[in-house]
């Protein structure tokens, strides 16, 4: 590999072009959701694979994310094994949560990463907010990018409608949940 790991596209800063896998130990996939209508629950999941190419053109750029449903944790037991039931994600049916990209297009300095997101067996378009954190390389010589990304979505559009309704109005879970992505990828060859 190179030693340039970076390249300046589009007048911003971008990864030398080339195909990148996601390093599941350095990668996360978190999320905030609402609880009581006051405060707010964090949790993520596993990644389980996930490759990004960058093209010479950083708009002809993709990526494809695989994340283990069973992983999900909030760090409560009885809350995570009610959100990997049937109520919700029902990870028995659907044991992976996918992203894959349909399009990027430049935002100023960063970036929009449109693409299709499966939940259960719903596929929903969604648009990722990317900024591209840098390039470097680790102590055996191979290329890192990163990137941080995040959107938010409404559950219920992905069929995740299960709720309780409080005595005093409004519900228990809050429908919008935020998504806050860290990626660290690595050069391939």
């Amino acid at each position: 590999m190179s030693d340039t790991l970076t390249r300046t596209a589009a007048d911003t800063t971008v990864p030398v072009a080339g195909t990148y896998q996601l390093d599941p130990s350095h990668s996360s996939a978190d999320f905030q959701v609402r609880h009581l209508g006051l405060s707010k629950v964090r949790g993520g999941f596993a990644i389980e694979s996930g490759t990004v190419v960058i093209g010479e053109d950083p708009t002809q750029s993709s990526v494809e994310v695989s994340l283990d449903a069973a992983s999900f944790s909030t760090g409560a037991e009885d809350r995570d094994t009610h959100v990997k039931s049937a109520d919700f994600l029902d990870i028995e049916q659907f044991p992976k949560v996918t992203f894959r990209s349909t399009g990027v297009r430049q935002s100023g300095d960063d970036w929009k990463v449109d693409g299709d997101l499966t939940v259960k067996d719903v596929t929903r378009p969604v648009t990722l907010d990317v900024e591209f954190e840098g390039a470097n390389k680790d102590p055996w010589g191979n290329g890192r990018i990163a990137f941080a990304g995040e959107t938010e979505i409404n559950r219920e559009d992905f069929g995740i409608t299960w709720n309780q309704a409080l005595e005093t109005g409004g519900v228990l879970v809050g429908k919008n949940v935020k998504i806050v992505i860290d990626v660290q990828a690595v050069a391939e060859g």
